[in-house]
């Protein structure tokens, strides 16, 4: 044997033992130990007791363990001190640092994983046993990509994928064998954005994509995206036309959201079609995933005219000044024509402008279930006391 590890270490009332009895043919048996120790050495078949400014050495399933002068131990060459032996909280340290959850389970503290898998091994296994005796439930355990070689050991444990992220996967282990796992799934949505944006001129900013299945090619549409983590859908919206196009845009409201199901990864979707006032007009093509955007030929033309007028020579990013296609002319593509589900949202959008339908708006409010200010979104038609609050009555366009 060549070293000992902390988690073969077991310290009961003071007196330090060897902890791996079950690998060696003898028992232990009661030796008398020298009160002179500084603490207690290790009780064996041939333990020698000794004061400490002497050495003592007993022979061990064939290794030799010597008591060194300065009160500590070497096995076979080893210097077990070094390994804190003779600390009273070994036994509290070959355990992994965790904490409680607010529901009966513990979170591994993380950045404090042992480096060598087979510490960690140990540990796991002696903590999964100190969890189960202390009635512990779930056990969340998050291992960063830079001890990934740490994953199998505890999938060999029982331990479930959760998810994953770029820098680390997330595992799970349910200790009560006799109940259902009561630990939440991982998340079960994706969230996305639609930014329907409309100039006075009844004009919609469409776009088209540069990679999009076959069935699509060609197909004018609304500027989409995912919202971002910790991201508002208000926000997001507003972020992914500005990223698409170029166009400045205020949020105006929610006017439909759609739920569908089995859409990427099998998870459910949730896509938010949002009214938005266009702050500028110039649109900004983004190469990597817009192929093109709606040109107006007539309003470039204008454009160039007036740049020519001025006797300033046209920019080349000046004269492709992108404008709007008209709703109608939108409408009536093959694939929106006979799409009933955005036919409607069409509708809707046209009963808003005329005020014949109310959208949602978001509301910054703090519940007291978390002291977190959050959005809730909804309408209100008529507010007799403050006629403002009514976002129906406002107009879309300003």
């Amino acid at each position: 044997m060549d070293s000992v590890s902390l988690s073969e270490v077991t310290v009961i009332k003071g007196t330090t033992h060897l902890g791996f009895m079950h690998s060696f043919r003898q028992p232990f048996c009661g030796v008398k130990i020298s009160p002179k120790f500084y603490l207690s050495k290790v009780d064996g078949p041939k333990a020698i007791s000794s004061s400490s400014n002497t050495k003592s050495q007993f022979v061990y399933g064939g290794g030799s363990i010597a008591a060194t002068s300065d009160s500590g131990y070497k096995m076979n060459g080893v210097n077990l001190k070094s390994r804190t032996l003779m600390s009273s909280a070994v036994k509290e340290r070959s355990l992994l640092d965790a904490y409680d959850d607010e529901y009966g389970g513990v979170i591994v503290d993380h950045g404090k994983l042992p480096s060598n898998p087979y510490a960690f091994a140990s540990m796991l296994r002696a903590s999964l046993s100190d969890w189960r005796r202390k009635g512990k439930k779930g056990v969340w355990l998050k291992l960063p990509v830079e001890q990934s070689e740490l994953v199998p050991i505890a999938i060999k444990e029982g331990f479930e994928y959760h998810h994953a992220e770029k820098g680390y996967v997330m595992l799970t282990y349910w200790i009560p064998e006799e109940e259902p796992s009561m630990l939440p799934a991982n998340a079960s949505h994706q969230v996305g954005v639609g930014g329907f944006v409309l100039n006075q001129h009844k004009e919609v900013l469409v776009v088209q994509e540069k990679y999009c299945a076959p069935s699509i090619t060609g197909l004018w549409k609304l500027p989409t995206g995912f919202i971002n983590e910790s991201e508002e859908i208000f926000s997001g919206a507003v972020r992914e036309v500005k990223e698409e196009t170029g166009v400045d845009t205020e949020f105006s409201e929610v006017i439909a959201f759609r739920h569908a199901h089995n859409v990427a990864f099998e998870k459910s979707d949730l896509f938010f079609i949002c009214m938005l006032r266009p702050l500028s007009d110039k649109i900004i093509i983004d190469a990597l995933e817009i192929k093109a955007a709606k040109v107006n030929v007539t309003r470039v033309f204008i454009r160039m005219l007036q740049l020519y007028m001025l006797q300033d020579g046209p920019d080349y990013n000046d004269c492709c000044v992108f404008q709007w296609m008209p709703l109608a002319e939108f409408v009536e593509q093959p694939m929106i024509r006979g799409d009933k589900m955005f036919k409607r949202v069409i509708e809707i959008c046209e009963a808003r402008l005329s005020h014949r339908y109310c959208g949602l708006s978001p509301h910054r409010l703090v519940s007291t279930f978390d002291g977190k200010p959050s959005s809730l979104y909804y309408n209100v038609v008529d507010d007799d006391h403050d006629p403002s609050h009514s976002n129906c009555s406002t107009e879309f366009y300003r």
